[in-house]
């Protein structure tokens, strides 16, 4: 049972600790994750409640998925086969199973949540809806009848609560496990009457039972009712014939004898044949899109309102290529509603009865019963045949279907009259379908990849959320993103039936959230597609040079009143619009926009916006033309250029310029292009380089031109050259020789000029060279006639390619015969059929002149598609009939080209001999090698191989050929076929495809995120895989597949084959964000790495901290290394540490911890420290993986305690005896009397030496065994942290001389009803005085310089002022600095300000003790509140560990040498068995010592049972009796009874081992009766009675205080054995040395999260301390150590010291006397920290100095570190500061004792009154607002209140 308990503990921390939030569509998804499977979700639509089913566990969350409560449902034992309850004697085979939920319905009615698990047989319990803990009904003893759910895991249950005569009742539905009880569906009862139980069948004929021996089963997919109707939906596997079918089935709620129930196939079908799987199913009533819709597809169309629709969700798999499919389908309630009823009409009248059946039964139930039979008995009865079914149902097509996954969830949503599914994936994501007369996926998002969601996929009571269940995982989903959408495109794309563009506010939002949403065109809806758009202006553009008004076009105009003024912003102008009958009209732009280079417009934007928010309208881009810059767009036709322009420009030829068109007409208007003045076809339009040619052209419209001369001229080529005319409109020029040799031809386009002015020129003419690529005769007669190339042979010139007129010598007609330089390939098989390549030079101009090729004297057939001129030769290699090699030959137009003797072509004959692997998945991939002989023949593209069917794609070709195979459908042994040409070859070895790799599972299932830990799969075909690699996906939720990053690793070693490992390579550091999917690439096939269950996963790195100094000792030869998430993805064997080259032996890894053996010698460091270590100190190097971590250097404690205490002992104490054995043997030789005196000494010291040995071996193996205690979380129910009032009530209140009875405390201000309105008006008058500045000031100072205003009185004012001001924080804090600022020129004028701040001796250093209580309350919570409470709790279990006298306050385990108890103690440590009376039948375990008291045992029960409640709800220890059962008899155990042991006047408390309880014992505590009285009112033997009271305080525990009657007695031995025994205590204070190591590392976690400034740094300290910065430069204080004193004063001592010393401050604890010993010693330490003074130590000094005294250099740096931190922070500004206080204003004040607070600060008033009137009356200021008769008036309406109270 211990471990049990033990492991709940750690599943109750990991559940408690996971809401967690991620990142999705760059907001944060909240989501709730579970240590289970989650089973069921369902939410509480009044109060947003959600509860939650998981496997083992129930929960109850708030809206945003936050833990309310948790109730543990399993493990217990159990067997599918026993009947409850388990008797493990009867039911041997029970082992500890789990619970899944399978039901989880609330039934509001009755205020209670139905919840059934799959325990015993599937038993129901009833809980509390409010308090799921609760349960209020629950029995096991039933038998059958109490059987509800399904008790197999694997086999559905669907239930559903309603109402049925006055009473609630449940339907279920479920379906047949191999351990059921075989009932189907049945309607169980929630109420217990008539003799019968709850969840009792409501009759016995209220099922539908199935028969022993049934042909099917079923697995329930949905119940839901609708009018008088319960309907069921099932998947049904028959198995005789094989088939597959979904029902609806019906029956009437009131229907007890199940008479009406139908059941009917519910079909959905597209044209590839029936999805036949059901796997969840949604009622709704549908939105009016959806409605009318479905009226207009043949519904009737009178009432469609009433309707209701049925989604579905199916799926199927096609049997060929395994490929799945699924579809939803939309079903109309009323039509199968109908259906059914024709269906029972023909059975009925017995038309049509093939398709009937009676349930579990081979007859056919149909028979005739009269025509009105269905309608005469809407609800069957007992003559007509019941439990029918039809085969003949509803089938409806498809709305949506997906392929690859399965769609499992669906709910509904209507918005605004639309209808939107929401449908979760077998790949984890959610689809949006917006539903009308077609069904459009509008969006969809990953919520976690390969995670399916779970069928429960609900809607919280807003409608705004939605909440998705995955495996494990909770998230809370919003419906909609509108507002991500940031304009009205991006909105409308959306296509989001939710969203809108909310024109007035500029956003998108819903149409509930857009203010003017009813007015027209006010709200742009996102599926219409349309936002407001300028589609027109009037004019459409405008000359820059003449600017003008534009009238715009909008559409849709949204309705506008007088009070939407709109803005038009055209370029950098404002200016108001004005509206006009539908068109709004803008002044044109002050400035526009110069023109760009080479445009003849610019485009100036014009914006609307509306002018009272500047929110956008409308947009657009309005066009300015410039003629000036259109006459320039065509090169060298100006005219054209402005006349053919698009713009309203016209070309004037006088003036040759482009201008805007006017009423001018001697000038080419627009369009007019084809009159403008031009030069044009030039002849020849080619003219070779290097060589000057005339060119001919012509001119037109060139009246205006008469007698001018023109140039002609090219800029590229600095060409210029005038114009001949050789008569009207012809004319020409001569080129000059071009030379240009990078390409072949030019383009040349000519400019015409005259008087420096361009004339249209569409002169372009090509220049060409005849050289360029024409390396032989062959290329040079090829090229193109009009060239005139001629191949050129010129002696003493070598040849080549020229334009005719430049070659001197007569041009060669005919060319060289044909050279073959090279052939490919250069082998082929016998039976040809292959291509041969052949290259060389003039091998022909065109194609016809290829005349014959031969291969070895064979004819190749001449393939002329390849033919390239004179250069290649492509033919298909003819048949040989023997293998031999020979020569090419080719005939070139009867020039023969033979190749040279090294160019040879080889027939040869490929064998293939073997293949290499001889098997492969089926999903390809596989490096195919066939090996043997002449397999290199043709070349690569000439072979091709197929593996069966399947192509495989030859990669590498020579002797050995390689082909990656393709993917089979089958599994099945194929043939290898090789095809060489059209040779075709079989391997003599068959390729067998196999089944593709599986993973069953994986070890270990996670990774940190920077890799390098190794992952051993297990699975099933990895001996097929030749390569292996590791990919890793991550996305983003929101982002999709678009943004997916990728990650690579290639350590993956296959073991055997059935194990692979692989190393996790590294990913980003933020895993938490991202769908993580890892791949093992296999071949080509992709395994993810998961099973069933869950997928591997990443988590981010862990974090460690640096050593303290850089340098860590090692303690008893470990080292330890802080850290948190250290063990969350790694074990201790995988873990590596290392001192520096030398390894360290890992001993413990915990969560936070990790200890290490280091080697016994202290290793060099390595040498690449050297440089930079510390006294040559070794490096400490953590490895996780493939990431380092460098914490720090290790110093070995090399100090002579090292030496083992066998030997210390020997070598201290025998020298010591024998050099008191030499001193008493001289002695010896004095007198006979030194010879006794010698004897009885010796035997003194052998007595001190046994005793300090035994001592000391019992302290040393204390102290190893306290090192070696947990450190980890030591309190399972959180930490207990008061709300905001009680802590400022204990800290403002608690100190005061009436403590928890304090009137601030208790609130009760006793006023008679008939004052109470009178009063607390005038006190709200009263608080509005205090708001005065001047009265308050007034008024303290006033109170200050009373003489009788103590400071006792006046830190209880300002607590009381603190609270009254509590709701103005911000005036509270003005107050406070200008104190402060007072305070602080007194201290400075008195040049002592480091006096300052000390004590609390005034208002205002009280003040700032409050204000800083007030503003740390939070950062205590959340941050340091976590290592106090550790602390505080680690020293309770120290001191509570060994014995703690109840009468001194002494204990043996302390770090407070006053308190300390000095006596050696023998005890044992027990475990007793507690019961609590009422409750529960479980016994708890508790640890407890035999030397407690009664009280002490109590209270150690007490913290155990009542653990998980705050400390103030736990019943006191003398509220409860002890009773002690050894056996059949009861014994109450006291502290004090008749049996308590006497001597004399003393009288011992009992222990328990005065009571001789023993370990294991049985005790009961319950709470004291009436009945039940202390000790004190039992009766006593006659005389005794008077005794005990008489010495009711002579009472000891453990040690007996010395007596003065005892004292009186004593003799002078004793006294001296009593020094002697006294200085052998000294021995007990090592046990302060062994509780402090115990307790060091709380002490240092508390002082580093307190004095960080690298971690959270309240803004209240920062704010302070600068304020404090600025003073001292202001009153040029330059002494540090006055600064550092003042803030000493106002942070660690005023407010750390106070609530270390006091922990029940801010945590619901008690602190007993001996723990608050031990922190008073570790608030010395702080203070001592926080000072600069040095403290020199001596042997005198105090022990808790000592103690401390290695750490405190550390303490101190650390706060002077603090203190430079934060004074090197971003300064905190005064608004910034206001803020905060606001907030905390905000959030608290409603909470406190405002009011009487007011009243208590009026009793001051009240006390000196005259005194406050005199100093109002004589300040100015006050005179001026009145505040004395404000006063007075305050004071007469208060003036009873005193004899009031």
């Amino acid at each position: 049972m211990y471990y049990i308990e033990m492991a709940l503990w750690i599943w109750t921390l990991t559940i408690l600790s996971c809401f967690c939030v991620t990142l999705s569509r760059n907001e944060e998804l909240k989501f709730f994750q579970s240590a289970t499977e989650l089973n069921h979700l369902t939410v509480d639509n009044d109060t947003g409640i959600i509860y939650l089913g998981v496997v083992n566990a129930l929960y109850q969350l708030t809206e945003n998925l936050e833990v309310i409560r948790s109730v543990e449902t399993g493990p217990r034992k159990d067997n599918k086969k026993c009947t409850p309850p388990i008797d493990e004697n009867q039911c041997k085979e029970a082992v500890l199973t789990d619970n899944y939920n399978k039901l989880l319905l609330l039934n509001k009615a009755d205020n209670t949540t139905v919840v059934c698990g799959s325990l015993f047989k599937g038993i129901c319990a009833i809980r509390d809806l409010q308090n799921i803990s609760d349960e209020k009904y629950y029995v096991d003893s039933s038998g059958e009848k109490s059987f509800v759910a399904s008790n197999d895991e694997n086999v559905s249950t669907v239930g559903l609560i309603t109402s049925l005569n006055n009473d609630q009742v449940l339907f279920v539905g479920k379906g047949n496990g191999p351990n059921d009880n075989g009932i189907i569906i049945s309607t169980r009862q929630l109420y217990a009457r008539d003799g019968k139980d709850i969840f009792e069948m409501y009759t016995d004929s209220a099922a539908v039972k199935s028969a022993y021996h049934s042909s099917s089963t079923q697995q329930f997919v949905a119940v839901f009712e609708d009018k008088n109707y319960v309907y069921f939906i099932f998947n049904q596997q028959e198995k005789q014939p094989v088939n597959n079918r979904t029902l609806i089935a019906r029956l009437c709620k009131d229907d007890a004898h199940y008479y009406s129930y139908f059941e009917m196939d519910l079909g959905c079908k597209d044209d590839d044949g029936a999805y036949d799987h059901c796997h969840s199913a949604f009622v709704t009533t549908p939105g009016k899109e959806l409605a009318e819709s479905m009226a207009q597809q043949g519904q009737p169309a009178d009432s469609p309102s009433d309707d209701k629709v049925l989604l579905a969700l199916f799926s199927k798999v096609n049997k060929d290529d395994n490929s799945l499919k699924s579809a939803m389908c939309v079903f109309s309630l009323r039509q199968i509603n109908e259906k059914m009823e024709k269906n029972r009409n023909d059975c009925y009248t017995k038309k049509n009865t093939s398709s009937f059946y009676k349930l579990f039964s081979a007859e056919n139930p149909c028979a005739l019963h009269g025509l009105n039979a269905s309608k005469n008995f809407p609800c069957g009865s007992e003559h007509l045949p019941y439990l029918l079914g039809s085969r003949n149902g509803v089938i409806e097509k498809p709305v949506l279907q997906k392929g690859g996954m399965n769609l499992t969830a669906v709910t509904v949503a209507v918005e605004n009259g639309h209808t939107v599914a929401f449908l979760g994936t077998s790949d984890g994501q959610i689809l949006k379908v917006f539903l009308s007369s077609t069904a459009t996926e509008y969006s969809s998002l990953t919520i976690e990849r390969n995670k399916p969601v779970k069928k429960d996929l609900v809607l919280d009571q807003t409608q705004e959320n939605l909440y998705v269940m995955t495996t494990d995982k909770v998230y809370r989903l919003p419906v909609q993103d509108c507002h991500k959408y940031s304009d009205c495109e991006k909105c409308v794309q959306a296509r989001d039936p939710y969203c809108g563009w909310c024109v007035r506010e500029g956003r998108c939002t819903k149409k509930a959230d857009c203010g003017a949403a009813d007015m027209e065109n006010h709200w742009l809806w996102s599926p219409s597609g349309t936002c407001v758009t300028i589609i027109s202006a009037d004019p459409l553009n405008m000359s820059r040079r003449a600017p003008a008004k534009v009238e715009l076009t909008v559409s849709p105009l949204p309705t506008l009143t007088e009070s939407d003024k709109l803005c038009c912003t055209f370029g950098e102008t404002v200016h108001s619009a004005q509206l006009k009958e539908g068109v709004i009209i803008c002044d044109p732009p002050d400035i526009i926009p110069p023109t760009p280079k080479h445009q003849d417009h610019v485009s100036v934007p014009l914006q609307l916006t509306f002018e009272k928010n500047k929110i956008f309208f409308a947009s657009h881009t309005y066009p300015f033309y410039d003629c000036e810059e259109a006459m320039n767009l065509i090169e060298n036709q100006p005219c054209y250029s402005c006349a053919s322009n698009r713009w309203n420009c016209q070309w004037d030829w006088k003036r040759h310029i482009c201008e805007e068109s006017s009423s001018v007409q001697d000038v080419i208007k627009q369009n007019m292009e084809e009159e403008c003045p031009q030069f044009l076809n030039p002849d020849p339009s080619i003219i070779p380089m290097e060589y000057q040619t005339t060119v001919y052209f012509e001119g037109k419209h060139l009246d205006y031109y008469q007698g001018k001369k023109f140039m002609v001229g090219n800029s590229q080529f600095e060409f210029e050259a005038s114009v001949d005319e050789s008569e009207e409109g012809k004319f020409s020029f001569v080129s000059k020789e071009f030379s240009y040799s990078a390409n072949e031809t030019l383009q040349l386009n000519l400019s015409i000029k005259t008087d420096k002015v361009k004339i249209d020129s569409k002169l372009m003419v090509t220049l060409y060279n005849c050289s360029y690529g024409r390396s032989d005769c062959s290329l040079c007669l090829a090229a193109r006639p009009e060239y005139r190339c001629v191949w050129c042979e010129e002696d003493g010139k070598p040849s080549k390619c020229v334009y005719e007129k430049l070659c001197h010598a007569p041009p060669t007609d005919t060319c060289p015969p044909p050279e073959i330089t090279r052939i490919e390939p250069k082998t082929g098989p016998r039976s040809g059929g292959i291509l041969l390549t052949i290259m060389g030079s003039n091998l022909g101009i065109k194609a016809e002149d290829v005349k014959s090729i031969t291969v070895a004297d064979k004819e190749c057939l001449f393939k002329e598609e390849f033919y390239s001129v004179s250069t290649r030769i492509v033919c298909q290699v003819g048949p040989m009939n023997e293998l031999q090699q020979g020569q090419i030959e080719v005939n070139i137009n009867g020039k023969l080209g033979k190749s040279p003797s090294e160019v040879l072509f080889t027939y040869q004959e490929p064998h293939p001999s073997h293949i290499t692997p001889e098997s492969g998945p089926q999903a390809g991939g596989t490096r195919l090698t066939i090996s043997g002989t002449n397999l290199a023949t043709g070349s690569k593209k000439d072979v091709q191989v197929s593996v069966g069917s399947q192509p495989c794609n030859v990669t590498e070709f020579g002797d050995k050929i390689v082909c990656v195979t393709g993917r089979n459908n089958k599994v099945e042994p194929v043939s290898v076929i090789m095809n060489y040409g059209g040779t075709r070859i079989t391997v003599p070895q068959q390729f067998t495809y196999s089944e593709n790799p599986t993973v069953t599972k994986f070890l270990p299932i996670n990774s940190f995120s920077s890799g390098g830990r190794n992952i051993t799969v297990t699975g099933t075909g990895f001996e097929l895989i030749q390569t292996f690699s590791v990919v890793v996906y991550a996305e983003r939720p929101e982002a999709g597949r678009m943004n997916q990053k990728t990650f690579y690793g290639t350590v993956v070693t296959r073991l055997n084959e059935t194990t692979v490992v692989f190393s996790s390579p590294p990913i980003l550091e933020d895993p938490e964000n991202y769908n993580i999917t890892t791949v093992i690439l296999m071949d080509h096939y992709k395994l993810v790495v998961k099973n069933d269950s869950h997928s591997f996963a990443y988590v981010a790195d862990p974090t460690f901290e640096n050593f303290t100094d850089g340098i860590k000792k090692q303690v008893n030869k470990l080292i330890n290394a802080k850290g948190s998430n250290l063990n969350k993805a790694m074990t201790i064997d995988e873990a590596q540490a290392f001192v520096g080259d030398e390894p360290c032996n890992i001993k413990t890894l915990t969560e936070t911890d990790l200890y290490c053996e280091p080697p016994e010698v202290q290793p060099q460091p390595k040498k690449r420290q050297k440089r930079d270590t510390i006294n040559n100190l070794p490096e400490f190097i953590v490895k996780f993986g493939l990431r380092e971590w460098i914490l720090g250097r290790v110093e070995y404690d090399n100090r002579v305690t090292d030496i083992p205490l066998n030997l210390i002992l020997p070598l201290v104490l025998i020298p010591m005896i024998v050099i008191i054995g030499i001193s008493i043997i001289c002695y010896r030789r004095k007198s006979q009397q030194a010879e006794r005196e010698y004897e009885k000494i010796k035997s003194q010291l052998e007595g001190l030496e046994e005793s300090v040995r035994d001592r000391c071996k019992k302290e040393f193996t204390d102290l190893m065994i306290e090192m070696e205690d947990q450190t980890n979380d030591i309190n399972e129910a959180g930490i207990p942290v008061l709300d905001y009032k009680t802590y400022t009530d204990r800290v403002f209140f608690l100190p005061s001389k009436d403590g928890e009875k304090d009137v601030m405390i208790t609130g009760k201000l006793d006023i008679p009803e008939a004052r109470r309105q009178t009063v607390e008006q005038a006190l709200y008058q009263f608080s509005n005085l205090l708001n005065s500045k001047s009265f308050l000031i007034n008024f303290i100072h006033t109170l200050e310089n009373q003489r009788e205003f103590s400071a006792r009185a006046k830190v209880y004012f300002a607590s009381l002022l603190t609270v009254a001001l509590h709701g103005k924080l911000e005036y509270y804090t003005d107050i406070m600095r200008t104190l402060f600022l007072e305070l602080m020129e007194q201290y400075v004028v008195a040049k002592n300000p480091k006096l300052m701040l000390r004590r609390s001796e005034t208002v205002v250093e009280r003040m700032l003790s409050n204000w800083m209580s007030i503003c740390l309350y939070q950062y205590l919570k959340d941050n340091a509140g976590e290592p106090l409470y550790k602390l505080f709790k680690a020293i309770k279990h120290q001191v509570e560990k060994g014995p703690v006298d109840a009468v001194l306050k002494k204990a043996k385990y302390t770090l407070n040498d006053t308190g300390l108890l000095g006596d050696d103690v023998e005890y044992t440590q027990l475990t007793v068995n507690v019961y609590v009376q009422e409750g529960g039948n479980d016994s708890i375990p508790v640890k407890v010592l035999n030397c407690d008291t009664i009280s002490q045992v109590k209270e150690k029960i007490i913290d155990q049972v009542y653990r998980n409640l705050p400390c103030s709800q736990w019943p006191k220890a003398d509220s409860v009796v002890l009773e002690w059962r050894p056996g059949s008899t009861a014994q109450t155990l006291s502290d004090l009874d008749l049996t308590s042991q006497r001597d004399g006047r003393w009288k011992r408390i009992n222990t328990l081992m005065h009571y001789n309880v023993r370990d294991g014992a049985t005790l009961i505590l319950s709470k004291m009766g009436i009945s039940q009285q202390p000790e004190d009112n039992q009766q006593d033997v006659p005389g005794e009675r008077h005794a005990l009271l008489e010495d009711e305080n002579k009472v000891w525990h453990l040690v007996r205080p010395v007596d003065e009657m005892d004292e009186g007695k004593s003799k002078r031995g004793s006294v001296k054995e009593k020094e002697r025994t006294k200085a052998i205590t000294e021995i007990y204070l090592t046990r302060l040395l062994s509780v402090k190591g115990t307790l060091q590392q709380f002490v240092d976690d508390f002082f580093h999260s307190v004095l960080n400034s690298n971690q959270v740094v309240p803004p209240a300290v920062k704010y302070f301390f600068d304020f404090l910065d600025e003073q001292a430069e202001k009153h040029d204080i330059k002494d540090e150590d006055t600064i550092h004193i003042w803030k000493t004063n106002s942070l660690p001592l005023r407010f750390w010291v106070n609530i270390l010393k006091n922990p029940h401050f801010i945590f619901d604890v008690h602190v007993h006397e001996v723990v608050d010993a031990s922190l008073s010693v570790i608030a010395q330490t702080f203070m001592d920290a926080c000072t600069r003074t040095e403290h020199k130590l001596s042997r005198d000094s105090p022990s808790n100095k000592l103690l401390y005294a290695k750490e405190i250099s550390n303490y101190k740096k650390m706060v002077e570190d603090y203190y430079k931190g934060i004074r090197q922070m971003v300064p905190v500004s005064d608004q910034d500061m206001n803020t905060h206080l606001a907030e905390i204003s905000r959030a608290h004040t409603d909470s406190l004792n405002t009011l009487v607070a007011l009243h208590q600060l009026y009793q001051y008033t009240n006390k000196y009154y005259d005194e406050i009137i005199n100093a109002l009356e004589e300040d100015p200021a006050a005179q001026k607002m009145q505040l004395a008769f404000r006063l007075q008036q305050i004071a007469a309406a208060l003036e009873n209140k005193v004899t009031d109270l």
